[in-house]
Order: structure tokens, then C-alpha cells, then sequence
């Protein structure tokens, strides 16, 4: 192995380091407990070795967000290909969302709530952001035409959802009595005669 790729695995094994401890750290303690100085004492860096990796706590947050999006990613495309029928796997997708947001808080805000410099919805949005939408796309596809607007509109539902559910606004025990009638009125979507 050469000078450059060992210090390139040592790189790329340093920035792992910082993002899973940030990780930990916000699941156990909340992001406000993530500092640039509570992560060098962490992982056992100087803070000049965490700022040479990233430029402030907003990048750690968009790193840990971007695995956020990976891992949402494949709940999703699982939750779709175990379920038989296209209604099912809307239903199955939606509950999946859900449990995923509800079961990793700190990774779920990380996401969708703290400000960070990932971009969605343009040319150069990153991979990982584009997969977790695309799975949600594959099973609005078959209930729409404007597959664009569904998604995105069936994506802030569950958001909405996962958010209320979390923050203790809406009761837990109607989840499905929810989900359901966001399947129904995406699926009626499709039947419904476009109106200008």
C-alpha cells in the first residue's frame, strides 16, 4: 500500500470516528451535547485534527445526515420489496418511515431538522439524498402521473407525522388508522380527473 492511499484509509477511518462518536452522542445525550470540543475529547483528537476534517459542527451534523439518508434508504427499498401488492408496500413504506424516525431521533433531526449545506431537489443533489426519495417515488408510482408532486407531498405528510409523533402531539395508537387513510387518499389520487 502506498503513502497516499494509507493516509487517504487513515483519513477516512478519522472522519468515521468523529461522525459515529457525534452519533452517540446525540442519541444519548441530544445534539446540544455535540461540540467540536466535546467530540476531540471523545474520540481523543485535538480540535485542529476534527477542523481539518470538518470545517464546523453543521458538516459533522450533514455527515451524520447523509448516513441517515443511506440507512432510511434501505429500510424503505426493504419495506417495499417484502410486501406483496403495490398497496401494501405504500402502507408497508409509510409504517417503515415512520418506525425509522421514531426509533433514531437524534439521527432522524440530524436529517431533516438541523440546518446543514445538503441541498435537495436541484441538479447536484448528493446520491444518498436522491435514494431515500426515489424509494418513496417507487411505490407513489403506480397510483399517479405527476410522480414528483405525490412523492414530495407524501414524503412532508410523514414527516409531519413522525414529527407530531415524536414531539408527544398525536397519540401513538392511531399510527395505522393514519397511515391508512394516507394510503387511501393517495391511491383515490390516482382515480381522481386532473383539475387545472
Amino acid at each position: 500500500m502506498g503513502i497516499a492511499e494509507r493516509k487517504g484509509r487513515e483519513r477516512a477511518e478519522r472522519e468515521h470516528r468523529i461522525v459515529a462518536a457525534a452519533r452517540v452522542i446525540a442519541e444519548r445525550e441530544g445534539w446540544d451535547a455535540v461540540t467540536i470540543r466535546r467530540l476531540a475529547d471523545e474520540i481523543e483528537y485535538s480540535q485542529p485534527v476534527l477542523y481539518s476534517h470538518f470545517e464546523n459542527r453543521d458538516a459533522i451534523v450533514a455527515a451524520v445526515a447523509v448516513e441517515g439518508f443511506k440507512e432510511i434508504a434501505v429500510a424503505l427499498q426493504k419495506a417495499a420489496t417484502e410486501s406483496s401488492g403495490r398497496r401494501n408496500a405504500l402502507k408497508n413504506v409509510a409504517m417503515a418511515y415512520l418506525a425509522f424516525a421514531l426509533s433514531r431521533p437524534a439521527l432522524y433531526e440530524a436529517m431533516f431538522v438541523l440546518p446543514t449545506n445538503l441541498r435537495f431537489a436541484e441538479a447536484g443533489t448528493r446520491p444518498e439524498l436522491r435514494a431515500g426519495f426515489d424509494a418513496l417515488a417507487a411505490v407513489v408510482t403506480p397510483f399517479c402521473a405527476d410522480v414528483a408532486v405525490v412523492t414530495e407531498t407524501f414524503w412532508a405528510t410523514l414527516h409531519g407525522l413522525a414529527e407530531l409523533e415524536r414531539s408527544g402531539r398525536i397519540r401513538p395508537t392511531a399510527r395505522g388508522e393514519r397511515i391508512a387513510r394516507v394510503v387511501r387518499a393517495v391511491v383515490a389520487g390516482s382515480r381522481a380527473p386532473a383539475r387545472d
